[in-house]
C-alpha cells in the first residue's frame, strides 16, 4: 500500500459557512410555508439533508495525519494542519485508535506512578486521528538469559513516530501492538548474544574472534543493534525507530545474591593481589637497603623470618602488635 497526500483545498470554513445558510433558508421555508404550502417539502428536505455537510468536516492540528476512506477504498491521507472539507462520506480509520501502551500520549486512567492521566489524552487515544509525533514506547522489564545462560532482567525505551499512515493502518492490523511485539522479538534475540559482564571466549560480533562486548559494559553498542533489529522489522508497518535506550539492567532476582557475592569475592581477590604485590617489593627494598648499608649481616634463615614476619604485618587485616626483643638475634 502507497501513501497517498489528499491534495484538496482547505474549504472547511467556507463549506461550514455555507452549510449554516442553508439550514437557515430550511427555517425561512418553514415559516414561509404558511402562505407558500410547497416550501414546506423543500424546508423538509433541507431540514432532513442539509446536516450531512457538517459530517465532511474535518479539523487537523499540526503534526497529525486522518487517512480517509471511501466505502471501503482508500482515497488519501491529510497531513498538514487546518480545517478541511471532503467527502461527507469518507470515513477515518485507525485500528489502532483504542490501543493503549505504556507510551507518551497513550495511558489513560492512572500512570504507573498513580498519577491521574490529562482527561484530553484519554479522548486522543480514541480518536481516529494518527499522531505523526515522536513518541516514547516503554516495554517494560523483560527476564532474558544472556548468552552464559544467566538470568537477567532488561527494560529498553524505544522513541519512535509514523511515516507511513498508508502502511501503518493497511498493512498491518495494530501497528502500536505491533510494535510492542517486535520490540520484545528484537530484544531477546540481541541480548542473547551478549553476557552480562565481560567474559572471556564469547564472540558477540560474529567475527569468530573473542571480544570484550558485554551488556553493562557495551550499553551503547547494544542499544544500537536493537534499534536496527526493531527498525528491519517495522519497516513495512510505516515506522521509524529514531532512538533505543537501555533504562534498566540487573541479575534476575534468584541468582543476584549469588552473583554479587561472585563480584564481591572478585574484588576481594584484586585487592589482596595489589597488597601482596606491593608488600614483596616493600621487602624486596628493605633487604636491598640492608645490604647496601651492611646495618645487620643475616644468613638465610634470618632472612626468612624476616620475609614472613614482614609479610604478615604488611598483609595483615589487623594492625601488628610491637615486640621489643632485648636479646640477640642468635
Amino acid at each position: 500500500m502507497t501513501e497517498k497526500i489528499y491534495t484538496n483545498k482547505r474549504h472547511g470554513m467556507l463549506a461550514m459557512f455555507l452549510t449554516i445558510l442553508l439550514l437557515i433558508f430550511g427555517v425561512f421555508c418553514f415559516v414561509l410555508s404558511v402562505e407558500w404550502p410547497g416550501l414546506a417539502a423543500l424546508g423538509g428536505l433541507i431540514m432532513c439533508f442539509g446536516w450531512m455537510p457538517f459530517m465532511g468536516l474535518k479539523v487537523l492540528k499540526p503534526q497529525e495525519a486522518l487517512v480517509l476512506t471511501l466505502f471501503g477504498k482508500y482515497k488519501g491521507t491529510i497531513k498538514e494542519a487546518g480545517f478541511y472539507y471532503v467527502n461527507p462520506f469518507c470515513s477515518a480509520i485507525n485500528p489502532a485508535a483504542g490501543t493503549k501502551l505504556a507510551q507518551s500520549g497513550e495511558a489513560a486512567g492512572a500512570s504507573a506512578t498513580g498519577a491521574v492521566m490529562n482527561p484530553s489524552a484519554t479522548a486522543y487515544a480514541y480518536s481516529k486521528k494518527i499522531s505523526l509525533k515522536a513518541m516514547t514506547l516503554n516495554n517494560g522489564r523483560q527476564k532474558i538469559n544472556d548468552c552464559l545462560g544467566n538470568p537477567i532482567e532488561i527494560g529498553i525505551a524505544v522513541i519512535w513516530r509514523v511515516t507511513d499512515t498508508a502502511k501503518a493502518v493497511f498493512n498491518v492490523d495494530n501497528y502500536k501492538e505491533y510494535l510492542s511485539l517486535q520490540c520484545d522479538s528484537a530484544l531477546r534475540n540481541i541480548v542473547r548474544i551478549y553476557p552480562y559482564d565481560v567474559a572471556i571466549n564469547v564472540d558477540t560480533t560474529g567475527d569468530g574472534h573473542a571480544d570484550e562486548g558485554s551488556l553493562r559494559g557495551s550499553a551503547e553498542v547494544v542499544a544500537e543493534r536493537i534499534k536496527n533489529e526493531i527498525q528491519s522489522k517495522v519497516n513495512d508497518a510505516g515506522l521509524e525507530i529514531i532512538d533505543a535506550r537501555i533504562t534498566y539492567l540487573a541479575y534476575a532476582p534468584e541468582i543476584a545474591s549469588v552473583m554479587l557475592q561472585r563480584q564481591q569475592a572478585s574484588a576481594i581477590i584484586d585487592a589482596r593481589k595489589m597488597i601482596v604485590d606491593g608488600a614483596v617489593g616493600m621487602v624486596e627494598m628493605a633487604l636491598e637497603r640492608l645490604n647496601e648499608k651492611q646495618t645487620v649481616v643475616l644468613d638465610e634463615e634470618r632472612k626468612a623470618a624476616m620475609v614472613s614476619n614482614l609479610l604478615v604485618v604488611l598483609c595483615g587485616n589487623h594492625d601488628a602488635q610491637p615486640v621489643v626483643n632485648s636479646g640477640t638475634l642468635y
